[in-house]
């Protein structure tokens, strides 16, 4: 075929591409099927062909960087620590990760310096779990966003996800933190007799966990110490709001005497009853809320709720004969404190209208006799006896007698925490205590309630030998020869509190007996450990008591005085005839004064 006299190449049959024609600047529109003038046909099909192939290239390279720029799960450029993680896929980039950790693991190794306060410390990173996270931290890597044109040509950091041990960080700190730091006084309204009394909130001076965290965290990674500041931690209700809740409720809630009307007859709650039975509660936050303790305000009322109400009787355990017998439980009807309670708060903040109607509904005891033969309460696992002088006449014997029917037969259910406040409550006139000498400020002095002391001393003994779960005591501030050293706990309420907690798997039994001259608490549970003995190490720093001479009156106590030191006890658990645990308790007692009530001979 010719076409203006050139001669053509014979038709292609093979399948062609269908390319769009690029326009070069020198082109003219021309008729459709017309060749430009000068320009020969396989010219022009040429610069297409051209035009094709040119745009066909753009698009392979395109493809292909493409690829490259999206290969792997980690976004190319991008490292961590140094180690280039980018256009790996996560199992790759772990593993390079871990490789740059193992390079670094003397660094990484090196202890952090932190200072709380005006001390300071060494805290070695596998001690408080520092560590990086390499799985989360590849997710982190993977999960960058990065624009296409950037994972072509740009590059990027990511920092490390840092594990922390908080408990354990937090748990060093505080022992480096020490004296310098205070608890949190938690807010509190509490009654002597029906005269309410404010206890305000202080700060606690703590660590910020959360700021020591993350303060630590980038320390250990900059290899450079960190000072963690002691700041106050403030009770969420404030010294006003305690006022306000004396004005506004406390003080009405006494002033006069509240009608309960049920459908078994009414009785009269007198102010007394209601100041034992109205409770102030702080959260841990410090935030005090109102509540009504109707166990309390019916152990208050006593005989009065007795004509109108059958309280049920918990299945209980008595020990007759050496052996733990059973007391079986019983059914009642009582006042519903869910629906009760808040009636009866309402009312309180009220001069008039001071009446509460309420409905009895069934009660069933809370530790029937089934229960309480799965809790294996079978044997006596301790006992420990103190004496006290006086005899059973004297206000101090009295009171601890006191305490220890409040407390005999309880039984404790496995995993519970015995409170000695919570379970005898405020330990004043209305409950059966009487004025006797305290420590108070350093000195004795008479404060109701005392000698509580001495049955706390020995209940803690008690717990102790059977290896129950110290929570909560506090030793003496003087050491009393009657008491054994370090081993030993004090009481006040509501400051001072002594707690344990069943950590067996039976149920335990608090049995008290006493005489003229002791008294003496039993557990009673399942023998669980070979023996429980306390090692004692030397005592150390003795200091010799001031003498002190006081204004003679009633309210002066003269004292012979002690010595102070400090000393180390040893709990020792034996089981299956091995040392299961061994537990330090330290201590240090204060030289206490010879107090003498008369005038000073020296002038």
């Amino acid at each position: 075929m010719t076409l203006y006299g050139e001669k053509l190449p014979p038709a292609d049959d093979r399948p062609t591409v269908k390319v769009t024609a690029v326009s070069w600047p020198d082109d003219e529109p021309e008729p459709a099927g017309a060749p430009a003038p000068g320009r020969p046909a396989w010219f022009r099909r040429g610069r297409v062909l051209l035009a094709g192939g040119f745009a066909a290239a753009v698009l392979v390279a395109g493809v292909g960087a493409g690829t490259w720029a999206y290969a792997g799960d980690v976004p190319r450029g991008t490292t961590v620590l140094g180690a280039e993680l980018g256009g790996r896929s996560r199992a790759d980039a772990a593993r390079a990760l871990r490789a740059e950790l193992e390079r670094r693991s003397a660094e990484l190794n090196t202890p952090v310096k932190v200072t709380v306060g005006e001390r300071s410390v060494e805290l070695k990173p596998a001690d408080i779990g520092l560590a990086v996270d390499v799985e989360a931290t590849v997710a982190a890597a993977a999960a960058v966003d990065a624009h296409p044109v950037s994972r072509l040509v740009g590059s990027r950091t990511v920092d490390p996800v840092v594990a922390l041990d908080t408990a354990r960080l937090d748990a060093a700190l505080r022992r480096v933190m020490g004296a310098q730091g205070r608890e949190m006084t938690m807010p509190a309204i509490i009654f002597t007799g029906t005269t309410p009394k404010p206890v305000y909130p202080k700060p606690a001076l703590t660590i910020d966990q959360a700021g020591a965290a993350d303060a630590v965290k980038a320390a250990w990674l900059a290899a450079a110490p960190v000072t963690v500041p002691l700041m106050e931690k403030w009770p969420a209700t404030t010294r006003e709001e305690v006022d306000r809740l004396v004005a506004e409720l406390a003080k009405p809630a006494v002033a006069a005497p509240v009608t309960l009307s049920t459908g078994q007859g009414s009785l009269t709650i007198p102010p007394s009853a209601i100041a034992r039975g109205l409770r102030f509660s702080a959260d841990e936050a410090g935030k005090l809320t109102p509540r009504i303790d109707v166990k309390r305000l019916r152990t208050a009322l006593g005989e009065r709720l007795a004509k109108i109400e059958v309280a049920p009787r918990d299945a209980g355990l008595t020990i007759s004969g050496g052996k733990p017998k059973v007391v079986p439980g019983r059914p009642g009807r009582q006042l519903d404190p869910a629906t009760f309670g808040p009636a009866l708060l309402a009312v309180l903040p009220k001069a008039d209208g001071r009446t509460v109607t309420a409905e009895l509904t069934p009660a069933e005891p809370e530790l029937n006799e089934a229960k309480l033969a799965e809790l294996g309460i079978k044997e006596r696992v301790s006992t420990f006896t103190t004496r006290f002088p006086g005899g059973l006449s004297s206000p101090r014997s009295q009171n601890i007698v006191q305490a220890a029917k409040d407390v005999d037969g309880t039984i404790v259910q496995p995993g519970e925490t015995f409170s000695l406040n919570a379970h005898t409550g405020e330990r004043g006139y209305d409950q059966g205590y009487q004025d006797a000498p305290t420590i108070v400020n350093g000195k004795l002095v008479p404060g109701v309630g005392g000698g509580v002391s001495q049955f706390t001393t020995t209940l803690f003994n008690a717990s102790y030998y059977a290896g129950l779960e110290d929570v909560e005591h506090k030793p003496h501030s003087f050491y009393f020869s009657r008491y054994p050293a370090v081993i030993e706990s004090t009481i006040y309420w509501p400051d001072l509190d002594f707690k344990f907690r069943n950590n067996t798997k039976y149920g335990v039994l608090i049995d008290t007996s006493y005489t003229a001259s002791t008294i003496t608490v039993s557990i009673w549970s399942t023998k669980i450990y070979d023996s429980v003995k306390t090692e004692y190490g030397p005592r150390r720093d003795i200091t010799q008591p001031k003498t002190v001479y006081l204004k003679p009156g009633p309210d002066c106590i003269s004292a012979a005085g002690s010595v102070g030191f400090a000393q180390d006890a040893y709990r020792v658990i034996k089981q299956n005839g091995k040392v299961v645990k061994r537990e330090k308790f330290s201590w240090r007692y204060a030289p206490e004064p010879r107090f003498i009530c008369g005038p000073d001979p020296a002038g």
